[in-house]
């Protein structure tokens, strides 16, 4: 609530053929932490970002100057680990407890939280995408599901379930674009709750994320 961590995030989901192995997952949480939102993950994207060193505490010298204070008061990393990949619903129960803990709304879809699969590839995917939407919670997914024929279904996931859930969908495969709807949506959240004067300043992104030769 002080501004330190601007809210939090849950990225998860597998790997996809059709991206450059674990550069969703790796630039989208690097965009996340340098922005002082703190992330849980679980499975395959939890891999990626433990390989790439997000998950020890020497990764908050690449968080934003707020989590950086966090981490080195506390000796944590950025980025958390919290299980398998079907272990997700545990990071909807750590929203569950902000809701208890008191001060941030009385729904999950009140919290400057948000959720990715940023390079999700199977229907357990799409499955765990749409309950956590459903369960209040902004998701963005990088590939969109194949809905894309069906002006119905697609505005519906997109602007329609937020009115009935308190939640909905976005569809964007670039990584930082991505990340960059999730802190917007934090955001929002954090300025209906009167917590907008206490965010340290954004931080600008960059155009697009630099794909990987291959």
């Amino acid at each position: 609530m002080d501004g330190r961590i601007r809210g939090v995030a849950g990225v998860v989901g597998c790997n996809n053929v059709k991206i450059t192995h674990d550069w969703g997952h790796v630039e989208m949480v690097k965009e996340l932490i340098r922005n002082d939102v703190a992330v849980l993950q679980t499975g395959c994207s939890a891999i990626a970002c433990a390989k790439a060193g997000l998950m020890r505490p020497e990764a908050a010298s690449l968080a934003g100057k707020g989590l950086r204070e966090i981490c080195e008061a506390v000796g944590i990393a950025p980025v958390l680990h919290v299980g398998s990949c079907v272990d997700n619903s545990r990071i909807l129960l750590a929203a569950v407890e902000m809701v208890n803990e008191g001060g941030l709304g009385d729904d999950i879809s009140d919290l400057p939280v948000a959720g990715a699969a940023p390079e999700w590839m199977s229907e357990k995917a799409v499955s765990i995408a749409t309950y956590f939407a459903a369960s209040g919670v902004f998701t963005v997914i990088a590939e969109p599901f194949p809905v894309m024929g069906s002006k119905v279904v697609r505005e519906y996931l997109t602007k329609g379930m937020e009115e009935d859930l308190g939640g909905m969908l976005a569809f964007e495969k670039d990584p930082i674009k991505a990340a960059h709807l999730m802190i917007d949506h934090i955001n929002k959240k954090r300025q209906a709750l009167g917590l907008a004067e206490m965010m340290y300043d954004p931080v600008e992104a960059p155009a697009r994320a630099a794909v990987p030769a291959t």
